[in-house]
């Protein structure tokens, strides 16, 4: 089974480089840095390639579902491992490997605890390489496939709200709306274990090779960070085939949370112009205000870095005044799911920004 080592230089790379790759989504580094340490001391974690498994493994899919900005989020350690333990004991059957749903500060390494302390892998092959919003976005098509039920276990909260644990079984959509309902009501946060399929699946409409490739802009990140976010960002762009797209203050930060999700903008300012951002937990779209330029449009990467220690910025993090640099990578340069190229869930994104997004990613010509 090829494997990649997990120890604490792993997570420091894997929690950068996911947190950038994430686009401004996909948990705090704070709590992918707590959870990553403690994978590395209760175990070993391990991390192997999709091409060692059988075709008919079983994967299951973990993950965070939530606000990130919420005030009340609370979600521990125990409560990654209870979810899986939910969802396994619905199974008839046993599970060859863990996959995260996304890249991001804490998606990243979401799944090393759990391999540590069951010895259940984790698998190179998240259901997309960078964060998204919605179920639907990192379900791997599953939604689409007639009769198809989902299986979804959830706990979280506690702290200054009540603790939630269960498991629902019902459409991907209906699912996943209860799964977010029950976040907002544990505090705005909550583990997820769910939809367990097979590993040519996972192959087919996956991300492979997605945990590699932030593990190696980590590892960017780590080289240049002496050198300031320029820097960083330079590496980093150097490496995807990105370009740093602007350096300013941080002018305004509009961010409010709406049915368990962070939406919002962002506008970093110069001298001259001004870079117009928003964000559905994710950056979404950025602006040029002088050119009128759409500079990115997801699923390409929006990431904000502090201009001087060159960490990324998660959009629950940025505030007013801070010096960021903002690096722009199209799709093409990074490991994304099938479902990303879907217009219905593209749609959806215009319907709660009222942004264009749809005439961006399939039109060459607007790009």
């Amino acid at each position: 089974m090829t494997e990649i080592r997990c120890d604490m230089s792993t997570v420091k790379a894997a929690v950068l480089g996911g947190c950038l790759l994430g686009g401004g989504g996909g948990g705090s580094k704070i709590q992918g840095f707590a959870l990553g340490e403690l994978a590395v001391q209760v175990g070993q974690p391990k991390i192997a390639s999709i091409s060692s498994l059988n075709s008919d493994d079983k994967l299951l899919t973990v993950a965070l579902v939530g606000s990130p900005a919420s005030p009340g989020v609370f979600v521990k350690p125990i409560h990654y491992s209870r979810s899986v333990e939910l969802v396994m004991g619905e199974l008839k059957y046993d599970i060859a490997g863990l996959i995260t749903n996304e890249n991001g500060a804490v998606a990243t390494i979401n799944g090393w605890f759990q391999s540590a302390i069951t010895g259940i892998p984790v698998v190179d092959a998240p259901c997309n390489g960078r964060a998204h919003p919605t179920g639907a976005m990192g379900s791997m098509g599953l939604d689409c496939l007639e009769d198809y039920m989902s299986i979804q276990s959830f706990a979280g909260g506690g702290g200054s709200h009540p603790y939630a644990e269960g498991v629902v079984r019902s459409t991907l959509n209906v699912a996943s709306g209860l799964v977010r309902q029950a976040s907002i009501g544990a505090g705005g946060f909550v583990a997820v274990a769910r939809n367990p399929v097979e590993a040519s699946y996972v192959k087919q409409h996956g991300a492979p090779g997605a945990i590699s490739q932030a593990i190696q802009v980590g590892q960017v990140i780590v080289d240049n960070m002496a050198d300031g976010g320029t820097k960083v960002a330079e590496a980093c762009a150097e490496l995807l085939g990105g370009r740093v797209a602007f350096v300013g203050n941080v002018e305004k930060v509009r961010l409010d949370i709406d049915g368990g999700f962070d939406v919002g903008e962002v506008i970093v300012k110069d001298s001259e112009s001004s870079l117009n951002m928003t964000f559905w937990n994710e950056y979404m779209t950025a602006d040029n205000s002088r050119s009128q330029e759409r500079v990115a449009t997801f699923p390409d990467l929006i990431a904000t870095l502090d201009y001087e220690s060159g960490e990324p910025l998660t959009t629950a993090e940025i505030r007013k005044g801070q010096k960021v640099v903002v690096l722009v990578v199209p799709k093409e340069g990074l490991r994304l799911s099938s479902t990303m190229y879907r217009k219905d869930l593209l749609e959806k994104v215009e319907s709660v920004l009222g942004e264009a997004i749809v005439d961006y990613v399939f039109d060459t010509s607007r790009r």
